[in-house]
């Protein structure tokens, strides 16, 4: 048998629904069921989960739109969901009135499609009609129709587009801000639009007038009105890469005045501020900082900040949002999340104070807040063994629990404690173990994800505590580089040639598990999903004798095509460019596809993905599955025919989905393990 080299024999299984390429996925979905599915564990785990799916006790989170909490629900009843609203008044019940607005089960049968909700965007101030965005079986493109929510129905003559990845949003009560599929040249390399227009109600869309066009090797263009009463602006701009943006105040004779802000920044215009999160040092404040401008006087060219937020070595911003008169932020220490208050002063200056107590290990989010209507917030506390609790308040005033999720399984003997793993390069990666206190090493699984600058953060996960730590298993998760627990130099530090520093981070966490005598090589397992998935892959062909068993997920493995692959290109910034010199070296060098070879031993994998993920090409995980099995190594594979980038469309599949992966997980991990003591 031979190694991988650059020819590629299986380019046919990119043909997503290719009648050859779906024959083989037939064939390797009925072994994958027939070895797992068949298991006497898997009906009863599988129902178990799709339990925890579909309860109807779940928190209802809201959106605050107007006068009404908006909510999207699914469970055993309504498999596709019902869109919702009730008043405050309602939603502090135990069992609230809800008023659906539009059952997506019911417009699926009437229609013929297997639709899936992919959110609204409401008009305002009214809030009388929305723009409805549908996708078939779960895909990133959509089609949008205008809905009368006093009516309830969809707007005949009213604004309509066909299936593409369009980003739309209201002006006014006649007229949208528009990027879609407008035929050739209208898109960028990477899928998205790359103009932005003005569609008047009546008019073919067609006609609708250009305002902005970005390059075609750009990612995408954007737009946004805001609808502030008394700040009413139109902002357009173009996302250069996935990091870098540029910014325009559109003026009313369609003229480009430039925010001139670093490209890399995170930027935006609330009422009379500008708030800037640059992602690198910028006007003597380091990256990660939040900054405040007076809009219209860094427009005139002032360059006074006022500092919200200064990051440190342990600690960053996680996000931030804003009530009427204040702003909240989230900050991580550590990785655990702190939340305060800031408010600004009518003469300049910002008072800050805490908004509430966290839980040491814990996370919190603010949902449901609405900058128009009042300084009420919605706070939801989680941490890996505690349910979520929904906290209700007013800036100002104390705060009450409104809503608090049941247990889902249990949690007697269980503890969650954090170590800190050294990588080869010095840098200390802080990782969490959740399972059994005081036992001797059991199977364990280790989930990642490093990149995009995204945190893996404390949550409570009812799935994997059925699936796994119930049944006695420890679940570790590792905040590796590539991600954002530390800020923006955490996530650059993995960047580009870099990017093996995510997987010796990930490899030293396995490492220090073992060392630490939490679990040995053989009942340790690893799983992660799209650009987790490409971390596996790395497990896979680099460290594969730190694992018993690694579970691959909507994957990225073929990296010197993926820039070719739907919505490919525009993660060159992360990854790097194949197609120059400079980057086709070291992506040669990650593509986990391009390193696999006959002459090593590979753990048990398994390979999922979906026919219709139109982000990360499902020929990724296809190909990989087809080398290794040339190469005649063990693995299976599962591709589920709907459902997107997410795997799964509807609580169904999800559960099938989960339960397919922990069997496979629990089946490798468990031969190893010591004998149960009492």
């Amino acid at each position: 048998m031979r190694s991988v080299i650059d020819e590629d024999p299986y380019l046919w299984l990119e043909d997503v629904e290719g009648e050859a390429a779906l024959a083989w996925v037939a064939e390797r979905n009925a072994e994958t069921e027939a070895a797992l599915a068949a298991d006497a564990g898997f009906a009863p785990l599988k129902e178990r989960l799709r339990e925890v799916l579909d309860a109807s006790d779940r928190i209802p989170y809201p959106v605050r739109s107007g006068a009404f909490l908006y909510n999207f629900w699914k469970d055993a009843e309504h498999v596709r969901g019902v869109w919702r609203r009730t008043t405050p008044e309602q939603y502090r019940k135990d069992d609230p009135e809800w008023d659906v607005l539009l059952d997506v089960d019911a417009l699926a049968a009437a229609e013929g499609e297997k639709w899936v909700w992919a959110g609204a965007r409401l008009r305002r101030p009214d809030h009388e009609r929305a723009l409805v965005c549908l996708s078939r079986d779960g895909g990133d493109a959509v089609v949008v129709r205008e809905y009368d929510l006093v009516a309830r129905t969809f707007v005949e003559g009213g604004f309509q587009v066909g299936e593409a990845k369009t980003e739309i949003g209201w002006i006014d009560a006649d007229t949208v801000f528009i990027g879609t599929d407008f035929g050739p040249g209208s898109l960028t390399e990477s899928g998205y639009p790359r103009t932005v227009r003005k569609w008047r109600r009546g008019t073919p869309l067609e006609e609708a007038a250009q305002v902005f066009e970005a390059g075609t090797g750009d990612v995408a263009a954007w737009s946004r009105h805001d609808t502030t009463p008394g700040f009413e602006r139109d902002f357009v701009g173009r996302w250069l890469d996935f990091f870098r943006s540029e910014r325009f105040l559109l003026t009313p004779d369609a003229g480009l005045v430039r925010i001139d802000v670093p490209d890399d920044a995170v930027a935006y215009a609330h009422r009379r501020h500008l708030i800037v999160n640059p992602k690198s040092d910028w006007l003597g404040q380091p990256a990660g900082s939040l900054l405040a401008f007076d809009f219209d006087a860094f427009l005139a060219g002032d360059r006074t900040a006022e500092v919200l937020f200064t990051p440190d070595g342990r600690t960053a911003l996680a996000r931030h949002s804003w009530t009427r008169h204040h702003l909240v932020l989230e900050t991580m220490c550590d990785v655990s999340t702190r939340i305060e208050v800031l408010t600004p002063g009518a003469g300049g200056g910002w008072e800050r104070g805490p908004l509430a107590d966290v839980p040491v290990l814990s996370a919190v989010t603010v949902v449901g807040t609405d900058p128009d209507v009042s300084d009420e917030y919605f706070l939801d506390v989680s941490g890996f063994l505690q349910p979520s609790t929904l906290h209700h308040g007013r800036i100002g005033a104390d705060s009450e629990i409104l809503k608090q999720a049941p247990a889902r399984f249990g949690t007697a003997g269980l503890e969650v404690e954090q170590f800190f793993a050294t990588s080869p390069d010095g840098t200390q990666v802080p990782y969490f173990v959740i399972g059994p206190a005081h036992s001797p090493g059991g199977p364990a699984l280790l989930y990642g994800y490093g990149g995009f600058e995204v945190s893996l953060t404390p949550s409570y996960d009812a799935v994997t505590g059925r699936a796994w730590l119930e049944r006695g298993g420890r679940y570790v998760i590792a905040n590796i580089r590539g991600g954002g627990e530390y800020g923006p130099d955490w996530h650059r530090a993995a960047l580009g040639a870099d990017r093996p520093r995510a997987y010796e981070d990930f490899a030293a966490v396995a490492t220090d598990l073992v060392a630490r005598g939490i679990t040995t090589p053989a009942m340790l397992g690893a799983t992660g999903a799209s650009n987790g998935g490409l971390l596996m892959g790395a497990m896979l062909t680099r460290y594969p004798h730190l694992f018993g068993a690694i579970v691959v997920q909507v994957p990225l493995l073929d990296m010197l095509r993926f820039h070719k692959l739907l919505a490919g290109a525009s993660w060159t910034a992360e990854f790097g460019n194949p197609d120059t010199e400079a980057d086709r070296p070291h992506l040669r060098e990650l593509s986990p596809y391009h390193r696999l070879t006959a002459d090593r031993a590979y753990p048990p994998v398994l390979l999922t993905t979906s026919t219709r993920d139109d982000r990360v090409h499902p020929g990724h995980a296809r190909k990989a599955a087809a080398r290794l099995r040339e190469l005649g190594h063990p693995v299976l594979f599962h591709e589920n025919t709907g459902g997107g980038h997410a795997g799964a469309s509807n609580n169904e599949q999800s559960a099938h989905n989960e339960a397919l992966v922990h069997t496979f997980l629990w089946r490798h991990l468990t031969r190893a393990a010591p004998p149960a003591t009492d």
